[in-house]
């Protein structure tokens, strides 16, 4: 990666540092009540893992209204060396390289249920501003001159009254609780009833050097009438996450990300995005995520060449002085373009103040029916801040998204 101003760093966020993480495809069977544990496969492909799990996990209430896990779950964590209450129990902290899980079909993502409480997401936002300097080497292709920085706008609380698709993902990564940002976004395959959510690769998956991250969950809305730092301190979990804790029970991204990305998002960051699938922490009351929260964006994977965009409006929770992860901000700006390797798509471009934590927060752009549809995330950032670049949603992307949707057609 080339100096100043090129120095770039990942914006999530975490208790120990603000790393640049891959995505992964995660793929869960949920199970309810005290245990709520899912066993989840990953592809970055077509999904293909076991149809039946689903199925088996909805049967797994007892009439004493006790749970039992399936064997055939049991069977598929036991593979793996899990032992689902161990692992409840805190075994999922192990990240010894051997058995951190890697391949997409190997991810494991037990649901605990009460993990997410208002002190774990609170911790979730510590930056750490370290860069890989070898991580990209210049610019390549086509590359406009940098942006003038954009003040980041804080949105006026309600946030479900202005951005009700934007929230935050929470997960843990051997660093310690990570934070990014997220977007609910419309599933083709079930219009007006989508538990799809739109992010960074880097916010699932550690990338070349890693496997998936663990415990990940979207909440919507979140803290949504900004409470200021002092109420946060004694809020409830209903006035951080209004509308509930929703865990991913699949997900998905490139297999660009996965080879490629680093800390810093390296030739991986023209494809760092991710689909995931999400499932109510508590079994809810059988609505969608779109019904919960109102609405869902629709994804523009042919977005128009950059001299013929008037303008994107970037969301985010940036967590990185001097922010402090609570605040929903937005920047609105006319994109530049951003070309990291000339094989590879041209990043988008635009000025913005936000730093860590804003990683994965929707970038939407109005579309030729007046429209506004999501056309990127955010993915990388120099260092001081000032500018965040994007990936361009094209082929790849609509790949990714297609298999998340159809996964879960049936269902």
């Amino acid at each position: 990666m080339r100096s100043e101003p090129l120095s770039l760093t990942a914006h999530g966020e975490g208790e120990r540092g603000a790393r640049r993480r891959t995505s992964p495809v995660l793929a869960a069977m949920a199970l309810a009540s005290v245990l709520t544990l899912t066993a989840t496969g990953c592809g970055s492909g077509d999904a293909d893992t076991d149809a039946n799990a689903q199925a088996s996990a909805s049967e797994a209430t007892e009439g004493d209204g006790k749970i039992t896990i399936p064997d055939d779950i049991r069977d598929q964590l036991k593979e793996h060396g899990i032992d689902v209450d161990k692992w409840r129990n805190g075994a999922w902290k192990d990240w010894d390289k051997d058995d951190w899980l890697r391949e997409a079909q190997d991810y494991i993502n037990p649901i605990i249920e009460g993990l997410w409480d208002p002190d774990r997401m609170r911790q979730a936002e510590d930056p750490d501003r370290g860069v890989q300097e070898s991580d990209l080497s210049g610019d390549q292709g086509v590359t406009d001159p940098e942006p003038t920085p954009v003040d980041a706008k804080a949105v006026s609380p309600t946030y479900h009254d202005t951005v009700p698709e934007s929230g935050k993902v929470f997960f843990d990564s051997p660093e310690g609780t990570m934070v990014c940002s997220a977007t609910v976004v419309e599933d083709p395959a079930h219009p007006g009833k989508s538990n799809m959510v739109w992010t960074a690769g880097h916010c699932v998956h550690a990338g070349r050097s890693g496997g998936w991250y663990r415990n990940i969950a979207f909440v919507p809305s979140y803290n949504d009438r900004a409470l200021s730092a002092g109420e946060l301190a004694s809020a409830t979990e209903e006035e951080l996450a209004p509308y509930g804790v929703w865990w991913a029970d699949w997900a998905q991204t490139s297999e660009q990300w996965i080879a490629q990305g680093g800390p810093t998002g390296g030739a991986g960051a023209p494809y760092d995005f991710a689909v995931i699938h999400v499932t109510p922490e508590e079994g809810g009351t059988g609505k969608s995520l779109e019904e919960t929260v109102g609405s869902a964006l629709p994804v523009n994977f042919d977005a128009p060449a950059v001299p013929r965009v008037e303008s994107m409006t970037a969301s985010g929770y940036p967590a990185a002085a001097p922010f402090d992860g609570e605040t929903l901000y937005q920047c609105q700006d006319r994109p530049g373009r951003l070309s990291i390797n000339a094989s590879d798509p041209t990043m988008y471009r635009i000025g913005c103040t936000m730093t860590g934590g804003s990683s994965g927060g929707g970038w939407v752009a109005t579309g030729a029916d007046g429209e506004p549809a999501l056309v990127s995330n955010t993915s990388i950032g120099p260092v001081n801040a000032g500018w965040l670049a994007g990936p361009r949603l094209g082929e790849v992307a609509q790949g990714v998204y297609d298999s998340v949707s159809e996964k879960f057609a049936g269902q």
